[in-house]
């Protein structure tokens, strides 16, 4: 099975304290929620910090080429290392 198997879709990451892939806000209260890409790519090795759909944010250290199977809304731009990410998406 290779990744195109499971995703087909991908959106290059830009890192961001307030924006998700979407191009939404956070907001715990909002009616429609954000919508989670189901793993990022990591193509440059870092720390990689996800934020989740609940709002919780979560540091992860990968190595290049690394996909972590993440359900994550974000990826904030502070204390984030890693470089060339891309959101994957099965559409």
């Amino acid at each position: 099975m290779t990744v195109t198997d499971i995703f087909n879709k991908g959106v290059a990451i830009t890192k961001s304290d307030t924006v998700n892939f979407d191009g939404s806000t956070y907001s715990a209260t909002a009616e429609v929620k954000a919508v989670p890409a189901l793993s990022v790519y990591v193509g440059g090795a870092g720390i990689v910090v996800v934020v989740f759909e609940d709002g919780t944010a979560v540091n992860f250290t990968a190595v290049a080429g690394q996909v972590l199977p993440l359900k994550c809304i974000r990826v904030n731009s502070t204390t984030t290392t890693a470089t060339l990410m891309v959101a994957l998406y099965q559409v």
